[in-house]
């Protein structure tokens, strides 16, 4: 055989491997990383996405919870796991863009270590209190808190999220005292919040929704732009003459994927997942926890991150927090 017809060979078998190899995913189970314990809005959503993706792709897909370090954990082991498509983070905004800002250096890079697969929802959060605290609003609870320097406590799902966010900007524009506790998911927080533990945070809806309807909790305020269809009788911030930018910002939960996954296989899922959200009853039980269906297409949800970053960033900066 002649030199060039051996190089036409080897790269015919080669084209062929690569279009098996393609083919064939997925080829085992896959897994589903969520950054913060069982029972959040993020555990619910992944979940919710496993169990259609599994019919959809004909595998398995297992969720596994890995928490801590404000999402760090869990973020970092998909950064750093093979990139073959079996292997995905389900994220909300802060382990893909506050941390940046939070942590002066990070075991990864969202920017360069990570890429976008889709969408999943947009997560709404609402402003809620214990009802031992006198408030019926926002304009009221910024007076209670006033009144009574370093005796309430406000709790979030750990240093540096939303919730945490919020507390300081409050705390700084209207000369309050609050005291911040953190805690590892939504969980716990919701537990500590219904026992009167703390007495207030901004949590999702679809964490917080139950115990508003049952009396255990009272609404004050929904973050965004527009009210939730959850809690249509919530007003926003805004409505209620808080219109800075901290009250507005609502970011997607996604779904993502080491960087270097192949483009036909993120694409493949990309499409798979959008099928899977906007199915009419997975998207019924997806606006049910008090969120907002997307399921767009992975180059949208790449140009949605990136217009949204600096956002973010600039909001997380402008609080002043530093976790290292």
């Amino acid at each position: 055989m002649t030199p060039s017809k051996r190089r036409l060979l080897l790269c015919a078998l080669a084209a062929f491997a690569a279009t098996g190899a393609r083919a064939e995913f997925p080829s085992k189970p896959l897994r589903i990383v969520v950054q913060y314990q069982a029972g959040g809005s993020s555990d619910i959503l992944a979940r919710l996405v496993a169990e259609g993706l599994s019919k959809r792709l004909g595998q398995p897909v297992v969720v596994e919870n890995r928490s801590g370090a404000g999402g760090i954990i869990g973020t970092d082991y998909v950064a750093k796991s093979a990139p073959d498509g079996h292997t995905l983070l389900l994220t909300v905004p802060g382990p893909v863009t506050a941390n940046i800002v939070l942590y002066g250096k990070l075991p990864y890079d969202p920017r360069t270590d990570l890429r976008m697969v889709s969408d999943i929802a947009t997560t709404r959060t609402v402003l809620a209190v214990h009802p031992s605290v006198p408030a019926k609003d926002v304009a009221s609870l910024i007076a209670v808190l006033k009144a009574a320097p370093g005796k309430y406590a406000m709790g979030s799902w750990g240093p540096g999220t939303q919730p945490h966010q919020i507390q300081v900007y409050m705390d700084r524009a209207y000369g309050l005292r609050t005291l911040h506790v953190p805690y590892k998911g939504e969980s716990p927080m919701a537990i500590d919040l219904i026992g009167g533990v703390i007495q207030l945070t901004v949590g999702s809806i679809a964490t917080l929704q139950p115990y508003i309807a049952a009396g255990k909790l009272r609404a004050l305020a929904v973050a965004g732009p527009r009210r939730a269809k959850a809690l249509p009788e919530v007003p926003t911030f805004a409505e209620q003459g808080f219109a800075d930018e901290v009250y507005a910002l609502t970011g997607p939960t996604s779904l993502m994927a080491p960087a270097k996954t192949p483009d036909a296989v993120v694409e493949r899922l990309g499409r798979e997942v959008a099928a899977v959200v906007h199915q009419p009853e997975v998207a019924r039980r997806i606006e049910e926890l008090g969120a907002e269906p997307v399921g767009n297409l992975p180059a949208e949800a790449s140009a949605a991150y990136r217009a949204f970053l600096p956002v973010t960033l600039r909001l997380t900066q402008a609080t002043g927090v530093k976790l290292d």
